[in-house]
């Protein structure tokens, strides 16, 4: 039976946004793709408010962040993993260079970590970086700050868009470009990417409407499309993606919530089937996970529908490494659910029973299967 080796982190210290702190470090998880049984194989416990980790796409680390209330830089923390029974060996750590460090990813070669700064301090206190990027050795182990990027500017909704707000960092599938979402300033800022000197330079910047707040994007697997949910409008942006020219343009956009919307409700996390054919988002507050289609030829997605998340605010899910099972981490529900993913329709398919887990806050898989 394919098993898959998934961690989970969260809060276990108190933060603004979070009820409550219930997480107690880094869990990790083995689930059975067949019968959908999850079994917990440990917690990783030493680290401060792990709400956003990484795995190395050959799976042999994990970059963990630590974003504090009160802090100036947050803390980047790296792991390693040393076989699928799911423990990690602490290697090192990083100052972030700003603040409510939110967001890390690997480069797609693994040798590079980047993070992204939600920023919530005044921008005139020290070191106020939106983004920054380190060296990663064969194991893990982070080097010192290659390059960092302080973003300018504000978005029209005063109480959300007050100053830059980074909150997601990636790199394009070919590794030539950076490219970080700003909540803030409703753009998404694209930065060219030298792998063999591990600098950057800007490079470009694709314009969202005004107050629509971008949080995270994914790119489809085999079509030049970047799908972009923007956090304040409860939106799905389709974006055309120019690999060559390094450009986003947006194509399409749709509404993540029923007809009628939902008062209160905001845009959390997205991610795409591996097949490409269907896109979901999670919608906080209406605590559902929006379903849609994408057409084979040119990649616009539809809006299908919703389904329940099974719990209080989905702030972060993900697939399995042969996109068949979608974990989702509800913040406030203190539990992960699952849902078995039907390609022929996009719909959800609940497993039951759900997972006590406390404050989860993001989902990331190995990439390699027990």
């Amino acid at each position: 039976m394919p098993k898959a080796l998934f961690y989970i982190g969260g809060v276990n210290r108190g933060i603004g946004y979070v009820a409550k702190a219930a997480g107690k470090g880094i869990a990790a998880f083995e689930l059975d793709l067949d019968t959908g049984r999850v079994e917990p194989l440990g917690i990783t416990e030493g680290i401060d408010n792990p709400t956003f980790i990484a795995v190395a796409p050959q799976g042999q680390a994990l970059a963990a962040v630590s974003e504090v209330d009160g802090w100036h830089e947050g803390l980047v923390t790296s792991y390693e993993i040393k076989d699928l029974a799911g423990s990690l060996r602490y290697l090192n750590k990083q100052p972030t260079r700003g603040d409510y460090t939110c967001h890390a990813a690997f480069d797609r070669t693994g040798r590079y970590v980047g993070i992204a700064n939600y920023g919530g301090l005044p921008i005139t206190e020290e070191p106020n970086k939106s983004f920054a990027i380190y060296p990663a050795d064969e194991i893990g182990r982070l080097g010192p700050l290659m390059a960092e990027v302080a973003h300018q500017g504000r978005g029209p909704n005063a109480s959300r868009q007050d100053r830059p707000h980074a909150h997601c960092i990636q790199w394009t599938p070919d590794n030539r470009f950076v490219i970080v979402a700003d909540l803030g300033l409703d753009r998404l800022k694209i930065y060219r990417f030298d792998a063999g000197a591990g600098t950057i330079e800007e490079h470009g910047e694709a314009t969202l409407p005004p107050g629509s707040g971008p949080r995270h994007f994914c790119f489809h697997p085999s079509l030049p499309i970047v799908y972009c949910v923007t956090e304040l409008d409860c939106a799905l942006v389709t974006m055309a993606f120019d690999a060559e020219a390094g450009t986003l343009r947006a194509v399409a956009t749709t509404s993540t919530l029923p007809s009628g919307g939902h008062e209160g409700a905001s845009a959390s996390a997205i991610a795409i089937s591996r097949d490409g054919r269907h896109v979901y988002v999670g919608n906080r507050g209406h605590d559902s996970l929006a379903r849609f289609s994408t057409d084979p030829q040119t990649g616009i997605a539809t809006f299908l529908g919703t389904t329940p998340s099974g719990g209080r605010i989905p702030r972060d899910f993900a697939f399995d490494p042969t996109g068949t099972i979608l974990v989702v981490a509800n913040q406030e529900g203190d539990c992960l659910t699952l849902f078995r993913y039907r390609p022929d329709t996009g719909d959800l398919d609940p497993i039951q029973p759900a997972i006590g887990v406390g404050s989860p806050t993001v989902v990331a898989f190995h990439p390699h299967l027990r």
